[in-house]
Parts: C-alpha cells; structure tokens; sequence
C-alpha cells in the first residue's frame, strides 16, 4: 500500500499532530501513523468520528482511505502497486538495482588481463576523477541537491558497465575507487531526502568498495557519513561503533588530510547525543587539530573538512548536552558567516532550540522562522530533520499562540522525497 498522502494533509490542514489527532480518536499514535501510511483502516465505528474531525463527508474520507489501485506494467505481468508509477518510487527502485548490480560485480574474483586482452576502461583516470569532482561541487552549490540525480544516475550506469569489464589489478581498484567516490554522493542525495536505508546502502557499498582499492582515506569518510544515518535515525550506539572503525581506517590514510579530524568532529556530536561531556570535549579538540594541517588538507569532494564548520558543530553539541551558557555564543558568532542555506538553516534551528529551553517563544519563532524558509526554498530532507527535532522541545511552550502554529508548520513539511 501506498501512503495516503491525502488523508495526513488533511490532518495536517485541520490543525492535528499525529499526536493530538490520536487523542482525540481515542487510539495509539502508532495506529495513526499506520492508518496515514496505508498499513491498517479505521474500523467502520471509528470513521464517523474521523470524518467530522477532518471535516469531510463520509463518501470524502472513504475515497480518502480506498485500497491502492494496481497499475499491470505489460500484458500477463503480475501487477504492481500504483505507487510504483511515481517518479519518486521508481528511482529507489532503480538505484536498488543498480545498487545490487554494482555489489555483485565488486565481489567477483579478480579477473587477470591477459585472460582477457584490450579490454581495458577507455576513460582516461584524469577525466574520471575531474568528473566526480565536478559533481561535488555542484552537490555543494546547489539549492535543491535532488536536481543532481539525474546525472549521478547515469555515471553510476555507465560506472556498472565499466565494471563489467574491468580486468587487471590496476583498473580494477581504479573502477572500485569511482565506486567508493559516487555511491557516496549518491548517499548524499538520499540522506538530504531523508530516505536513509537507501543512503545507508549506498555508504555500506562505497565503505566495501574503497576497502577493494585500499583507499583508506575514502573508506574512512564512506564509514563516517554511515555513522551520520545512525546518529539522525536515533542509534548514537551504532554510530559510536561506526565511527571507532573509521578512526582506525583514518589512522592508516594520508596523514596530510584531515580524513581523521572529521570523524572527531562527527565522534563528538554522538558523545553529545549519549551525554558524555568530557569526551565530546576531547573530540572537539582533536577535531581543532586540524588547523595545525598545512597545504590542502581536503579535495573539495568525499573529504570537505577543513574546520570551518568547527563552530557550529561545536554549538550543536552544546545544545545536545543541553549548555545553552556555552551554546549561544557560539552559534551566533557562526550565523555571522557565509553559509550555505543547509549549513545555516542548522544553526537557525539550534538557535531557536536554545529558545525553548529557556522558556523564550520570541526567540523560538524568530529562528524556526527563518529555518522554515528556507526548508521550503530548498526542500532539503535534512533541514525538515533538523526543525522535526525542535518540535519535542516546544511541548511546554503551548499556550502561547504561535507555538501551536510552529508546530503544525513543521508537521507540515515534506518527511521523505
């Protein structure tokens, strides 16, 4: 079953979290949220109540809950959910494929090249690695990261074919390194859609895939972007684990790049979210190390890290260990800066967060505000994250106004892409 996208939007339009509408039904939020995604029904005694809640008639709500059509792909195939049809679904479906593909010819043993003559990747590695540094680049520019997709799409594509047919030590670790590079930024654009088994995939095969080409510094950050899933989807557990396995990688890469650095600076935020404020300190600290780094210390592309987030990450994990009095500063000297709309947005979002736990609304709806803009400018995933997170925080704020209008707003945005 597809979600019933028009059944929450109109929860959403009345007003309801998923929590209040519970309440008011009489029933479990878990069966909300499993009526919304098309997993269960109302029984029939319990429409009536949903309709005048939703403010629709009875004929109204039950097209809003009929079953999924099923759309048949070819004549005498098995059908399929209609929800297969949409752009969105037949992506996934298609990297997962392609994701399966890729897997299955990196665990193939090494074919020698004398066994197969000439068949060699064409692709000159300047233009290969000139390809995937440009990518980055736009990854990093662009407003709405979901517009690269096309584009890695088909440089994983063609990069599958390639492996089809790489022979030899040398073009094999060459091909498993594009691997490693790509499927990293396609685990980009999946994390900022908020889909994060499908990134989670994509890590895991980029970690496997500069394991083969023995590219440490690579692996390290496949790892440590792994971590990141884990810390977002609530498992600081597993990320912490994650991370103690990118440090080791890190230890064994080029110690000119800051590779090891970044997964201190990701190691203290997981220490903030266990609550362990000795060793978020210590990690941040080993992070600021990078600054004794001379030369280029990162490549613009799967390694960005060059302390210049060092501040607002250092605020975000106060605000984790709950020390507004170490926190605000800061943060407000970080919002000072030239950032990217993500990278500001996070920073809005912790500002306001600092808001609410002093009990401070103006400050709460000047910074949500600001964030919310530019969560529908971008549509990033992650920012929709980041302002979900707030919403907890304003549970003692309810009697002003317009925190229950801050709520719906937030409840309002896109969860997934």
């Amino acid at each position: 079953m597809t979600r019933r996208r028009g059944l929450a939007g109109q929860r959403v339009a009345r007003g309801y979290s998923q929590e209040e509408f519970a309440t008011l039904m009489g029933v479990a939020t878990s069966t909300v949220v499993r009526w919304e995604s098309g997993r269960s029904a109302p029984r029939p005694y319990q429409r009536p109540k949903m309709a005048r809640l939703l403010g629709l008639s009875r004929a109204d709500l039950d097209k809003l809950l009929s079953p999924v059509k099923t759309v048949t792909v070819a004549s005498g195939s098995t059908p399929v959910p209609a929800s297969f049809s949409d752009p969105g679904d037949m992506r996934r479906r298609d990297l997962l494929g392609l994701l399966t593909t890729t897997s299955a010819l990196l665990a193939l043993p090494e074919v020698p090249a004398a066994a197969y003559p000439g068949r060699f990747s064409t692709t000159a590695p300047q233009a290969e690695e000139a390809l995937a540094d440009h990518l980055w680049r736009v990854y990093g520019l662009a407003g709405d990261k979901h517009t690269l997709y096309p584009a890695v799409r088909r440089q994983l594509g063609v990069l599958a074919e390639e492996m089809d047919h790489a022979c030899g030590d040398t073009v094999r670790k060459r091909a498993a390194t594009r691997v490693a590079d790509l499927y990293q930024l396609a685990g980009e654009l999946f994390f900022d859609a908020r889909d994060n088994a499908l990134s989670a995939h994509c890590y895991a095969l980029a970690a496997s895939a500069a394991k083969e080409a023995r590219a440490y510094d690579l692996w390290a950050c496949a790892l440590t972007r792994h971590a990141y899933v884990e810390l977002y989807a609530g498992r600081a557990p597993w990320a912490a684990s994650l991370l103690s396995a990118a440090a080791r990688v890190a230890r064994r890469g080029d110690s000119a790049l800051s590779t090891r650095h970044w997964v201190s600076a990701v190691q203290a935020e997981v220490h903030a979210s266990l609550g362990d404020f000795d060793a978020c300190a210590r990690a941040l600290d080993a992070a600021e190390e990078v600054r004794a780094l001379n030369g280029p210390v990162h490549n613009g592309g799967w390694l960005r890290f060059d302390g210049s987030r060092l501040a607002e990450e250092r605020g975000a994990c106060y605000v984790a260990l709950g020390r507004p009095d170490l926190a605000e500063d800061v943060l407000t000297s970080a919002l000072t800066r030239a950032l990217g709309p993500r990278r500001r947005a996070a920073v809005l979002v912790d500002l306001a967060t600092l808001g609410a736990h002093r009990g401070d609304v103006d400050q709460v709806i000047h910074y949500a505000e600001e964030a919310l803009a530019v969560a529908g400018q971008t549509r990033s995933g992650y920012v929709s994250a980041k302002l979900d997170g707030l919403g907890p925080r304003l549970a003692g704020l309810s009697a002003d106004v317009r925190v229950p209008d801050l709520r719906r707003r937030i409840a309002a945005l896109p969860h997934t892409t």
